[in-house]
């Protein structure tokens, strides 16, 4: 009988570079103390997996699910694709989890070819189910099919996941898995929380989006290794003084990564834009001094947009010239 021999590992909670030694500095992302210990790993001799013809596996295109908000799908590539995993990503009250109700709603409300009512799960860390009730009723989202579940276990929320035909959790990094070490938003524990989300979603083939908190710097919290589970990396952005919210996608493994989709935010939830071009330019008829019209594309679709020249003398000998919006080697 062959012996067994159980090898302890240590993993980067940023880059997900393993080591036998606990080391300090990360020599794959120069991280510092990101080593998290892994739970040992038995070098048992296993069977080996059958190799299948990449000829005969069935690729047929899946058949996505419409999230019924055109902005939303364009950016997807079309909807939501069965047993993906989307990770959506956007600064504190900029809609994140409006957008996802909106969405969830009509998800639910409406029926699909095979004449049946689709499920909605929602499954909530941060918020009450009562703060999420005013919302929905505030937005005038109540729709049949549409369940909430709110709390912070999330395997047994998972497992109650199955039969549902859509699944939100948020956020990725209010949950905290058991066996796993360190606190609910460490690394160690956004990888686990991801990896069981991504799991049930490729075995009930649903599918499921994870919402992300993001960094001072703007990027997306947690782990690198976060971006690499999912299969969809989406940013919500928006300016504080301005009602327009732009996503974006950072990581499509379904489709492009080109395409913009403009929402504005009004008192009833957030309105897709349909003619953006509007919003950066003022339509005025009469002429104005260094205000040029220009087209300009973003995926597919073709935006007008002005550019606005200032000039000012300057005690300087050679003149010093700075733009917002454009490359400045493209100005000069």
């Amino acid at each position: 009988m062959a012996k067994t021999k159980e090898v302890v590992r240590y993993r980067c909670g940023e880059c997900g570079y393993l080591s036998l030694t606990l080391v300090g500095k990360c020599p794959s992302c120069d991280a510092w103390g990101s080593f998290v210990k892994e739970a040992p790993v038995s070098l048992a001799a296993k069977p080996q997996a059958a190799a299948r013809p990449i000829a005969a596996l069935d690729a047929e295109p899946p058949q996505r699910l419409s999230s019924h908000i055109e902005e939303l799908d364009r950016v997807l590539g079309g909807g939501w694709v069965p047993g993906g995993v989307v990770l959506l990503g956007g600064e504190p009250g900029v809609g994140k989890s409006t957008l996802l109700l909106q969405s969830c709603a009509a998800i639910a409300q409406n029926t699909q070819k095979a004449q049946k009512r689709c499920r909605v799960l929602y499954i909530s860390g941060e918020e009450s189910a009562g703060q999420l009730a005013l919302r929905m009723r505030r937005l005038g989202l109540e729709a049949p099919g549409l369940d909430l579940i709110c709390g912070f276990d999330l395997p047994g929320a998972l497992e109650a996941a199955e039969g549902y035909d859509f699944l939100v959790v948020d956020s990725v990094q209010a949950f905290r898995i058991g066996e796993e070490s360190g606190w609910a938003g460490s690394p160690n524990q956004v990888r686990a929380s991801a990896a069981l989300v991504a799991e049930t979603a490729k075995r009930a083939q649903i599918p499921a989006v994870l919402v992300g908190h993001i960094t001072k710097a703007g990027q997306i919290a947690g782990p690198k290794l976060l971006e690499h589970l999912v299969d969809v990396v989406l940013l919500f952005s928006g300016e504080k003084t301005s009602l327009n919210r732009l996503l974006r996608a950072e990581k499509n493994r379904f489709g492009s990564t080109e395409e913009l989709g403009i929402f504005e935010m009004t008192g009833a939830g957030l309105r897709p834009v349909a003619d953006p071009s509007h919003l950066y330019w003022s339509a005025a008829s009469e002429e104005v001094s260094g205000v040029a019209l220009c087209a300009t594309l973003e995926g597919t679709r073709p935006l007008m947009a002005e550019i606005q020249a200032l000039a000012c003398t300057t005690p300087f000998p050679y003149p010093k010239r700075t733009a917002r919006g454009i490359e400045v080697n493209r100005l000069q």
